[in-house]
């Protein structure tokens, strides 16, 4: 997968869902029937949810008990077996932790059963933020007053919940690289970026005005290491479900395909990057995909995690920095596969302006922190 930061942007790219790609019900049939016996028996139904960037969503519905799917879409992406594998084991090794999260049901690594690998998970009754354009919206009653700031408190209450997972009595202790894993990153992205330039034809580079500067000041303020923990890797509205009736809380952490173990505070600094600092209060972050009035400011969540975690967030700004630019170099992927005619013109010209934003707030938050 590219990486889950796109996929927080795919409602920018809004599209129907792909006709259901199984082909074959009566196989899918007997492979539910010796592996998956929760989801009953008789005709089998496979309907599309919707189809992001990178998996789709199916439900699967046997009999009025329902079940859903998660698997690569027709075509899928180099790499996409292990994917789905890595986000079912993450799943299942949460079951018994205070994470909200779909429970998992069952895994199909037999690419004959449907056409992919693919796993089943419980379908989690919830409404989920929706994104469109570049505009989040949110359900009422949680749309206003209290509870929307309340929406943002129960989203650092589930960072929290992950930052409390001992990931090694959880069997994940092999599920990434936690040694140097931040002093990583910037050579990581800036080598994604770098490949644009041979994956796509049409693709010479471009000029993104304070990244190169963003990458220096990154470097030159690596902060030492926190203990490790698992980090879900795009944590954003658009990849969590809230229990439909106040108050508001979590009902599931979805789309964790790039979930790993590492720094933990990179995922607060994904989720706060978006909403307004309090040292700058009549400032909108330029990457904002939701208007922030009447949230919280970011240190009034930092200081939520920080009390319920444990941990210090002293470096805040670095990890909103850090966040902002591995953003800015995969979504230039979008770009790049505009011009080669892989996407429609107007998607690439929409990146081309969200990719400046995220390179022009990451450089404003480092020049503000100097």
């Amino acid at each position: 997968a590219v990486s889950g930061l796109v996929d927080t942007c795919k409602g920018m790219m809004k599209k129907a869902p792909e006709p259901d790609p199984i082909t074959d019900i009566a196989r899918l049939q007997e492979w539910l029937d010796q592996n998956v016996p929760e989801l009953g028996s008789g005709p089998l139904r496979a309907s599309p949810l919707h189809g992001g960037t990178s998996n789709l969503i199916l439900l699967l519905d046997r009999g009025g008990r329902r079940m859903v799917m998660r698997r690569p879409p027709s075509n899928p992406p180099p790499g996409s077996r292990k994917t789905i594998e890595r986000e079912a084991r993450l799943l299942a090794a949460l079951r018994d932790t205070a994470v909200p999260h779909p429970r998992v049901f069952a895994t199909c690594l037999d690419a004959n059963v449907v056409g992919a690998s693919f796993y089943l998970m419980e379908r989690v009754d919830g409404w989920a933020p929706e994104l469109i354009g570049r505009s989040c919206t949110f359900n009422a009653p949680f749309d206003h007053g209290a509870l929307k700031r309340d929406l943002a408190f129960a989203m650092v209450d589930g960072l929290i919940a992950l930052s409390k997972v001992d990931y090694r009595a959880a069997g994940l202790q092999d599920f990434g690289r936690p040694d140097g894993f931040l002093a990583r990153q910037v050579e990581r992205w800036q080598a994604q970026l770098d490949g644009y330039r041979t994956k796509y034809r049409q693709y010479s580079g471009r000029e993104i005005p304070g990244l190169a500067d963003v990458a220096d000041w990154l470097r030159a303020r690596l902060p030492a290491a926190p203990p490790a923990g698992l980090l879900h890797g795009d944590f954003a509205f658009p990849n969590v479900m809230f229990h439909h009736r106040p108050p508001a809380r979590l009902a599931a952490i979805i789309d964790w395909e790039l979930a790993t173990v590492g720094d933990p505070l990179l995922d607060l600094g994904t989720f706060l990057a978006h909403f307004r600092d309090a040292r700058e209060p009549g400032v909108t972050p330029r990457c904002a995909y939701f208007a922030p009035d009447g949230f919280p400011t970011r240190q009034e969540l930092a200081r939520h995690y920080a009390e319920g975690s444990g941990r210090a967030v002293e470096h805040l700004d670095y990890y909103m920095v850090l966040a902002l630019y591995k953003a800015a170099c995969i979504l230039e992927h979008k770009v790049a596969a505009a011009l080669d005619g892989l996407l429609p013109k107007a998607t690439g010209e929409m990146f081309e302006a969200l990719v400046l934003d995220f390179a022009a707030e990451a450089e404003r938050i480092a020049r503000r922190s100097v």
